[in-house]
C-alpha cells in the first residue's frame, strides 16, 4: 500500500501545473466580453462592444484569452478551447440553459478543454435527467464556484486532473464521476443527488482527493469502484433513503477515509467496505440507520481494513464483522454509543469504548469534544492530533482534524422526570446523566407552578435517580424541577417542570405524569431539534409539523405507542424536510386511546434560524 506521499506529490505537481498555466493566461490574455446589452461588435474588447453570445467570443479566442460574461440567460451549448478562462458574473445570475436542446447520448452543456478555467456560472440541463452539465474529459482544468442543475451527470471527467472547488450540484443522478483521474474535489455542495462522487480507474496509479464537501443524497455519498486509490476526508454526508450509504467501497486498490461526518435521517448503512485495504479513522456517524433485514451496520470490517478512532451514535448494529464472513480487520480505539448493538461479530478489546462522547451539541451537529470527554487522548497512540498530543477518538482528532479548545460545559438537563403515587408517598424517578464528569442532581420543589429553581426552592442534592416524598396534609399540589451538576460545579438548566396535583390519595391515579407536550430543545434550532412528549397510557399518536400558514411540513409520528416518555427529532434542512426557510413552525400532537377516543391534543411553536 502506498503512502500519502504520492498524494502530496500529485497535489504539488497539479498545483504547479495550474499556476504555470494561469500565469501564462494572465500575462498573455486578451480580455473579451459577453453581454446581451453589448453591440456584438468583434473582437468584443469592451462591455459596449460585447458579444451577444458566449460562443461568438470563444470562436475568435485563442489559448490564454479570458472572457467575462455579464448577467443573463444564455441558451447555448458551450464548447471551450484549451487555455481559455471563462468567468461569469455569479452562479445565481449568469445562466447557461440547455433545457430546450436535444440531449443525445454524450450531450454536455459545457465541454471544457485542457488548461482552462470555468467559473461563476449556473448550468441548467434538461429535467429529463439526461446528458451532462460539464464534460471535462482529458482536461486539466479549474471548475470553480458554479451551480449545476438537472442532469444525469454534473461533471463527467476522464483522464483529467482538475480542481473542482466551491460548486453546487442539484438534482443529479451522479454529481461528479471521475475515471483515471487525480482530481481534487474540494468544498462543493451536492443537493438531492443519487450519487455524490463516483470514482474509478483502470489501474491503481490514481490518487484523487475528495475533501470538505457537503453531500445530501438518497443513494451513495461517495462510491469507489475499481482500482483507484482515493483519499476521502473532512466531508459531511447527509443520508435520506432506503438505499442511502455514506461511503461504498468496491474493487478499489486502497482507500483512505478520514474525518468524515455521516448523518442519517433514514439509511441502511453508513460505511460499506469490501475486501480491499480501507483505512477508516476519526469518522463520526450518527442517525437512524436501518435496512430491510434489520441488520443495519454503520462500519463493517473486512480483511485488511483498519477501523480506528471512529465514533458511532444511534445505529442498530454499529460496528463490527459479519458473522458469515471470515474476516480479520483491525478494529481498535473506537467509541460506539447509544446503539442497539454497539459491537457485533467480534469481541471488542478495552480500546473500544461504549461511553457518552460528551460533544458540544449533538442537535446542532457540533461534535467538538468537551473538556473531560473520555475520548480525549484515547485514540491510537501512534497517531497524533494537530496539537501533537495523542489522537482523540472522534471527528476532529488525528492529523486531518482540528486544533481547538476543550470547553467545560454544564451537563445536559435531566430527562424524563416522572412521579408515581403510592399510598402516602410520591415516588420521583428520572434518567441518569451519562457525562464522564457528572457528580450529582439537585432537586427543587414548590407549591406554585412555573417556579424558579434556586436556593429558596432547593430540596436535596443526591446521586440516585429516585426520590421519595411523604405527602403532607393540607397540600394541594407539588411542582418539581431537577438539575445536574458536574465535578467542577457547573449546573445544568432545569428539567421540564413536573406537576403533582394532589386531591385525595385514595382518588389519585397511580401515575401522576399525565399527557404532556414539551417545548422543543434546542429552540431556536438549526438544523435539528428534539420534540418530547409523555403519554399517560398506551394510545395512537399523531405528531405533525406545520408552517405558519398552516400547511403540513412533516408527519413525525403516526403510530400506536406505549405509555411513558417519548422523543423524536425534527430536521429542518438537508434531511426529510429539505429547504425549509427560517421562521416560526408549529408542532401539534393528537392522541387517541385504545377505544379510539381522543384523550389529548396540544400544540407549540418553534423557531428555525439559518
Amino acid at each position: 500500500m502506498k503512502t500519502h506521499n504520492s498524494k502530496k506529490r500529485f497535489t504539488f505537481l497539479l498545483t504547479t501545473f495550474l499556476i504555470f498555466n494561469l500565469s501564462f493566461i494572465i500575462v498573455h490574455a486578451t480580455i473579451r466580453y459577453v453581454s446581451h446589452e453589448g453591440s456584438n461588435t468583434p473582437p468584443y474588447l469592451t462591455w459596449e462592444t460585447a458579444a451577444d453570445s458566449i460562443m461568438s467570443a470563444i470562436n475568435i479566442s485563442v489559448y490564454g484569452d479570458t472572457i467575462y460574461v455579464a448577467n443573463g440567460v444564455y441558451k447555448e451549448q458551450i464548447i471551450m478551447i484549451p487555455g481559455l478562462t471563462l468567468i461569469g458574473s455569479g452562479a445565481d445570475s449568469t445562466i447557461i440553459d440547455t433545457r430546450t436542446f436535444a440531449h443525445p447520448i454524450g450531450f454536455a452543456a459545457v465541454r471544457i478543454k485542457n488548461s482552462s478555467v470555468f467559473k461563476d456560472f449556473q448550468v441548467i440541463v434538461a429535467n429529463s435527467r439526461t446528458g451532462t452539465a460539464i464534460n471535462s474529459d482529458t482536461a486539466n482544468a479549474i471548475i470553480e464556484s458554479n451551480k449545476l442543475k438537472n442532469a444525469l451527470w454534473g461533471i463527467l471527467s476522464r483522464l483529467s486532473n482538475s480542481l473542482v472547488i466551491n460548486n453546487t450540484f442539484q438534482n443529479f443522478e451522479i454529481g461528479i464521476s471521475i475515471t483515471n483521474s487525480e482530481s481534487l474535489i474540494n468544498n462543493n455542495q451536492f443537493i438531492n443527488v443519487k450519487r455524490g462522487v463516483q470514482i474509478g480507474a483502470f489501474t491503481g496509479n490514481y490518487y484523487p482527493v475528495v475533501e470538505k464537501n457537503v453531500i445530501s443524497c438518497d443513494g451513495f455519498g461517495v462510491i469507489v469502484e475499481i482500482n483507484s486509490r482515493p483519499t476521502i476526508r473532512n466531508n459531511i454526508i447527509f443520508l435520506n433513503g432506503d438505499g442511502a450509504i455514506g461511503y461504498q467501497g468496491g474493487g478499489s486498490d486502497s482507500v483512505w477515509v478520514y474525518n468524515n461526518l455521516v448523518v442519517a435521517e433514514y439509511a441502511p448503512v453508513g460505511f460499506n467496505n469490501t475486501i480491499v485495504p480501507t483505512i477508516e479513522k476519526n469518522n463520526l456517524l450518527i442517525g437512524n440507520f436501518d435496512d430491510y433485514f434489520h441488520e443495519a451496520n454503520v462500519i463493517e470490517g473486512w480483511n485488511f481494513n483498519v477501523i480506528e478512532n471512529n465514533v458511532v451514535i444511534n445505529a442498530i448494529e454499529a460496528m463490527g464483522i459479519k458473522k458469515e464472513n471470515n474476516h480479520n480487520p483491525i478494529i481498535k480505539y473506537n467509541d460506539s454509543w447509544n446503539n442497539k448493538i454497539n459491537y457485533f461479530g467480534f469481541t471488542p478489546d478495552s480500546t473500544n469504548l461504549s461511553v457518552d462522547p460528551m460533544v458540544i451539541n449533538e442537535d446542532s451537529l457540533d461534535f467538538h469534544l468537551q473538556m473531560f470527554s473520555p475520548l480525549i487522548d484515547a485514540g491510537d497512540p501512534n497517531v497524533l492530533d494537530k496539537d501533537l498530543t495523542r489522537s482523540d477518538i472522534g471527528l476532529y482528532g488525528g492529523p486531518f482534524g482540528e486544533r481547538y479548545p476543550y470547553l467545560d460545559l454544564a451537563p445536559k438537563p435531566p430527562r424524563n422526570l416522572t412521579a408515581v403515587v403510592d399510598s402516602q408517598y410520591i415516588n420521583l424517578s428520572w434518567n441518569k446523566n451519562t457525562e464522564a464528569d457528572f457528580n450529582s442532581f439537585n432537586l427543587f420543589r414548590d407549591t406554585t407552578a412555573n417556579f424558579t429553581a434556586d436556593s429558596t426552592t432547593f430540596v436535596v442534592s443526591l446521586t440516585d435517580t429516585f426520590y421519595v416524598q411523604i405527602i403532607p396534609p393540607g397540600i394541594d399540589a407539588f411542582y418539581y424541577k431537577l438539575t445536574a451538576v458536574d465535578n467542577q460545579g457547573n449546573e445544568s438548566q432545569p428539567s421540564e417542570e413536573l406537576a403533582v396535583i394532589i386531591t385525595s390519595v385514595n382518588e389519585y391515579p397511580s401515575t401522576v405524569s399525565n399527557y404532556q407536550l414539551y417545548q422543543n430543545y434546542p429552540n431556536p434550532f438549526n438544523p435539528s431539534t428534539k420534540i418530547a412528549y409523555k403519554l399517560k397510557e398506551r394510545g395512537y399518536v399523531k405528531l405533525y409539523v406545520y408552517d405558519i400558514k398552516g400547511e403540513l411540513v412533516e408527519v413525525l409520528v403516526n403510530e400506536v405507542q406505549e405509555a411513558g416518555y417519548h422523543e423524536v427529532e425534527f430536521v429542518g434542512q438537508l434531511g426529510k424536510s429539505t429547504n425549509l426557510s427560517s421562521g416560526v413552525y408549529i408542532y401539534q400532537i393528537m392522541v387517541k386511546n385504545e377505544n379510539n377516543i381522543p384523550v389529548f391534543s396540544d400544540m407549540k411553536k418553534m423557531l428555525l434560524l439559518k
